[in-house]
Parts: C-alpha cells; sequence; structure tokens
C-alpha cells in the first residue's frame, strides 16, 4: 500500500516549510533514518529522514518550494504501484479532507479554466481543480504575480494539473520571445499644458533590471514576525553606560597566556562579558524575567540561559548558552564557538535556539562603538555590546590612555523598572571593571 510523505512540524515555531534539496530520486529505495530531503524551516535547514521502507514512487513537490505542515512532499510504495490514490486523497479527489487543499500549500486562484488559453501546444492539460479553481504552488504564484503573467494562461506539469515553479518560468520565457503589439492610436482633444509637469521616471538602460528580488526566507519571516511583536508590544526603554575595559584587556591577555600554554580554548572579550552578564544576573533576578500576559504573571528564572545573537546571511540567530552561572570561562568559549558554527552552516538543532532568559548582541567586531537592540521575546532585556574604544582619561587628575566601551540595556518596563534596571548595569560595571571576580 503506497504511503504518504507529508511535511513534519520540525520546530515549534513553524507552520510550513520549504524544500530545498531533494537527496533521493524517484524509484530509489529507502529505509527508515534515510536522509531523502533537507527542508527550510524558520529557524534552520533541516533533513528530512523517512519513517517507512519502500520505493520512492513521486516526488510531489519541486526544489524552492512551501509547504505547510501535514503537507503531502512525496509517496512511498512498493516498486510499480500507482500512487494515484494518494494524490487524488490530498487533492481533494475523493472528497477527503486533506491539508494541501486547505492551505496555502494548494491555495487554489479563481479562474475559468475553459476560457484559459494553454501556454504551450504540447497538448499539456490547464491547471484545474473541482469548482472551476486552478491550482498553484505558492512560489509559483509568487512568480507569476511579480511578472505579471495569469495563471490562467499556464499549462500546469504538477501532480493532477498543478502549476509549479518551471510552469511560470516557461511562461516567462515564451512572453519574452513573444513581439509586442503596438497599441492603437488614441485621438484626444487638444487641452492645455499644466502649469508644472513632473519630471519623467528614470529609465533603466540597456537590459539590466531594476531591482533585485530577494526570496523571503522562513527564517526572516520568523525574524521580522518575532521583532516586530517585540517592538510593537514591549515598552522597550534604554539605560547605556561606558565602561572601563582596561583590567579587562589586562585579564583575558593573562588568561589567553595560560590557555596557549595549556593547549586549551582561548577566552574572547565576548565569552568574558557573557559571564560577567550571567553573574549580575543571578543576583538581579528581576531581569532574568518574563512577561507572561496570557498566564498572569511576570516569570523570574533561577536558570541563567544566556542566548548569544550570531549574524548569518538571512539575519541573525540567537544560540542559547545554557546554565551559563555555573560554567567556567573556557567551557563557555568553547560550546559559544561550536555553537557559532552551526548556525553559520545552518545546522543549529531547533532545541538549541529555546528556552533563553536573556540575551546579548555584540557589534564592536563592526566598529560599532554604540547601538540599541530589539528584545528577544519572551526574554525581558537584552544587552547592546559595542567596540572597545582607546580614548584619553583622566585617572588621578591626569590624562592617560585608557580603553572604554559602551554597553547598552534594553528592557521591557512591563516587567523592569528604570531603578531596577541601573543597579542591574551598576553589578554588571563591577564585573566588567574588575573580571577577576568572575573567577572566585
Amino acid at each position: 500500500m503506497a504511503i504518504a510523505v507529508e511535511m513534519p512540524k520540525m520546530s515549534d515555531t513553524m507552520t510550513e516549510g520549504v524544500l530545498v534539496a531533494w537527496l533521493a530520486d524517484e524509484g530509489d529505495t529507502v529505509a527508515p533514518g534515510d536522509i531523502i530531503a533537507q527542508v527550510e524551516t524558520d529557524k534552520a535547514t533541516m533533513d528530512l529522514e523517512a519513517y517507512d521502507d519502500g520505493v520512492l514512487l513521486k516526488k510531489v513537490i519541486g526544489e524552492g518550494e512551501a509547504v505547510p505542515i501535514g503537507g503531502l512532499i512525496a509517496v512511498l510504495g512498493k516498486a510499480g504501484e500507482d500512487p494515484s490514490a494518494i494524490l487524488a486523497k490530498y487533492q481533494g479527489g475523493d472528497g477527503a479532507a486533506a491539508a494541501p487543499e486547505a492551505s496555502e500549500a494548494e491555495v487554489s486562484t479563481d479562474a475559468t479554466p475553459s476560457a484559459a488559453p494553454a501556454a504551450s501546444g504540447d497538448g499539456a492539460a490547464t491547471a484545474s481543480a473541482s469548482g472551476g479553481r486552478i491550482k498553484a504552488s505558492p512560489l509559483a504564484r509568487r512568480l507569476a504575480q511579480e511578472h505579471g503573467i495569469a495563471l490562467g494562461s499556464i499549462a500546469g506539469s504538477g501532480p493532477e494539473g498543478r502549476i509549479v515553479k518551471r510552469d511560470v518560468e516557461a511562461a516567462m520565457s515564451t512572453s519574452a520571445a513573444a513581439p509586442a503589439t503596438a497599441p492603437a492610436p488614441v485621438t484626444t482633444p487638444a487641452v492645455a499644458a499644466p502649469a508644472y509637469q513632473p519630471p519623467p521616471p528614470i529609465a533603466v538602460t540597456g537590459s539590466e533590471p531594476a531591482y533585485n528580488a530577494v526570496r523571503i526566507s522562513q527564517m526572516r519571516k520568523t525574524i521580522a514576525r518575532r521583532l516586530a511583536q517585540s517592538k510593537y508590544t514591549a515598552p522597550h526603554f534604554y539605560l547605556t553606560i561606558d565602561v572601563d575595559m582596561d583590567r579587562m584587556v589586562e585579564v583575558r591577555k593573562q588568561l589567553n597566556a595560560v590557555a596557549e600554554a595549556q593547549g586549551t580554548q582561548k577566552i574572547s572579550f565576548n565569552d568574558l562579558i557573557t559571564k560577567a552578564c550571567a553573574a549580575a544576573l543571578k543576583q538581579h533576578p528581576e531581569v532574568n524575567a518574563s512577561y507572561l500576559e496570557q498566564e498572569g504573571e511576570i516569570r523570574q528564572y533561577h536558570a541563567v540561559h544566556i542566548a548569544v545573537a550570531v549574524a548569518v546571511d538571512e539575519g541573525l540567530v540567537t544560540p542559547v548558552i545554557r546554565d551559563v552561572d555555573q560554567k567556567g570561562l573556557t567551557q563557555i568559549a568553547e560550546e559559544t564557538r561550536a555553537l557559532a558554527a552551526k548556525a553559520r552552516d545552518r545546522k543549529l538543532q531547533p532545541q538549541e535556539m529555546e528556552g533563553s532568559t536573556f540575551t546579548t548582541s555584540n557589534l564592536g567586531m563592526f566598529g560599532i562603538e554604540e547601538f540599541t537592540a530589539i528584545i528577544n521575546p519572551p526574554n525581558a532585556c537584552i544587552l547592546a555590546i559595542g567596540g572597545i574604544r582607546d580614548v584619553p582619561v583622566v585617572k588621578d587628575g591626569a590624562i592617560v590612555p585608557g580603553k572604554r566601551m559602551k554597553v547598552t540595556l534594553s528592557s521591557d518596563h512591563r516587567v523592569v523598572d528604570g531603578a531596577v534596571g541601573a543597579t542591574f548595569m551598576a553589578t554588571l560595571r563591577s564585573y566588567f571593571e574588575e573580571p577577576m571576580t568572575l573567577l572566585l
């Protein structure tokens, strides 16, 4: 009996996935645990494993197409078995409720199939469904809209005549090759010229496009949604301090001399800052907290799990260092490097990005002296870290060279009051300016 392969839920916030690449071909024999495809979720690109034995009878979607959770991806079965019953079920052919029929993966555009001319003369059927509607994948619909191509004019080559990406691309090629029809002349009465004529639009010379269209990834969609929610629901306020970093520079140099001699992981300024934040959070649990409106409570956490923002091509991801207050600097350094590498390779697992109680974001390595960060929900606070500056400072009445760094705490005013944030920052300053206390 043929078996449906559905889009699984790979993270707690996932609603759909994009099939990035097929790693198995139709006709291949697969077993439980075999990786058959890679799927882009809202958090990472993950491997899709087979859960049953069988032959890959049919790839239902193409690379680059989005499918909602529970949507049909492929059909497994015995060699030579007919997959049409599974395809019909998921496309409503037998009247059964099917996630793809009612979801974004199979949203249909109203049209009259009988009036839609075929895009090519190869006899392919126009992609239509019951009720006089045209079926198309989300990617195909987006491409058609961007290029002004009517879906009703395209012959679908997907399952049950569904329009997929390659069909729209073929229609785009046909449209580009077709000669333009000159419009009929229109006679209009003479009118007086207006007093002001706006300048003509800037012409695009040659064949260069006017813009680059960049697909919004699942990760970028989630970043946009979460940060907009944070900015417009959490009342942010900001506290900035300028910290003397002379002692931290000196202590780091000493620690790394020992690490080099022992062949262990060297310590970065970010590792010292992460440890200092953990020590300060243990003293100020009001900052190590979340605002949970539905539960009617502010939750102050006993554990300190710090998310460290890491830049990737599509934005920022926030892998979490757990129980930071209970770990030494070497362990923090090793875990941070490993998670940052996985983040850049898009190999982070959902559980490695969940459960943080506080977040840090460091742009000092990019030459940024000071900035404010948007709170990473459900945290109540995030610390924005600038670069270390060589500046003249006054010590004991004399102007001497000094090293300073600005850090800014963004706080959710529903959780943290100004005085609470200020005392937290004073504690943080004490650890920054005398980091040896972090080793006690």
